[in-house]
């Protein structure tokens, strides 16, 4: 087999060519290429300079497994890949982003010399756990709607900061919308853009700036402020910390006034999973939550040696 020696900072790193057309491949998967640039920074993180728990032990060829510990919704599969193909871990993929495991079901089987395996066991269960438990809570979000409404569930903008894309692709992978995914997919007016230059002028404002291709939304927290943004012809209107009686109220008067269907109406602040059927319900058409991401508990998931795990 033909080998290639890179310089990779201060060592000399040999590449086979099953690692070089892993390479390849992450020049056009986007996920693989988003995190090449960044899985550097995270090993360090992890590995420190000096890492005797992983000097100390017989560096054989070993296989091992990662496998679901309670029923969840699999998110992170890509990302732990790039991670496996840094190492040079030859793994069979059993699971695909989205679908649901039971507990005991295995997501990854693993190959390769055991400091590799151990190197990369924590970081790849990092990221499988936390995404994974998003993309739970959004499946469950996304099932309690569906039974009372047609509304998308969305996330929000109230993310981990440097991983804000694969957090809201795990939300993607339960089944919700990302919301926007940085400050230039659409333009959106708050309240503190309301508090500068008041509602009117910020839409005024906005639509001069706007790109074609861009959606303006503002936020408001008042039926009037709701029509009059509508009649200004913003494409979203969200309504913002508002009880499920007052949206069904606001939600009404845009009908009264002939704005209903010109308008998409979101809702958020306040919504979680006790009280989410009650706001689906209200007739609007997106319910926004941060909490899919920043309330989401991590699923439980695990590596063992394969020996260890069928025994």
């Amino acid at each position: 087999m033909r080998l290639l020696y890179v310089l990779e900072g201060q060592r000399i790193k040999v590449l086979s060519l099953q690692s070089i057309l892993k390479l390849l491949e992450h020049k056009v998967n986007p996920v693989k290429r988003m995190l090449r640039g960044q899985i550097e920074n995270f090993i360090q993180e992890d590995l420190g300079y000096h890492d005797i728990s992983c000097q100390m032990v017989p560096d054989t060829i070993a296989e091992a497994v990662i496998f679901a510990k309670q029923d969840c919704v699999i998110a992170g599969v890509e990302i732990a890949e790039a991670i496996f193909d840094y190492f040079d871990i030859e793994y069979t993929r059993k699971v695909a982003d989205g679908e649901k495991v039971q507990n005991n079901d295995v997501i990854f089987e693993l190959k390769a010399d055991t400091v590799s395996l151990l190197r990369a066991e924590r970081l790849s269960l990092n990221f499988l756990g936390h995404l994974s438990g998003i993309a739970t809570l959004t499946r469950d979000c996304v099932e309690a709607v569906n039974e009372c409404s047609e509304a998308v569930v969305a996330a929000t903008r109230k993310t981990t900061p440097g991983i804000r894309e694969f957090e809201k692709l795990a939300v993607i992978a339960g089944g919700g919308d990302p919301h926007r995914f940085n400050l230039s997919d659409s333009i959106m007016i708050k309240d503190n853009h309301r508090n500068i230059m008041g509602l009117e002028n910020a839409i005024l404002k906005a639509k001069e700036m706007a790109s074609f291709t861009q959606k303006i939304e503002a936020e408001v927290e008042s039926a009037t402020d709701a029509i009059l943004a509508a009649k200004m012809g913003v494409d979203i209107v969200m309504l913002d910390n508002m009880s499920p009686s007052e949206i069904i109220s606001t939600v009404e008067k845009l009908r009264h006034e002939g704005l209903r269907n010109r308008v998409i109406v979101e809702v958020s602040g306040g919504i979680n999973t006790e009280n989410l059927a009650e706001y689906a319900k209200t007739g609007i058409d997106v319910i926004s939550m941060g909490s899919l991401i920043h309330k989401a508990q991590w699923a439980d998931l695990s590596m063992e040696m394969k020996d260890s795990f069928m025994s």
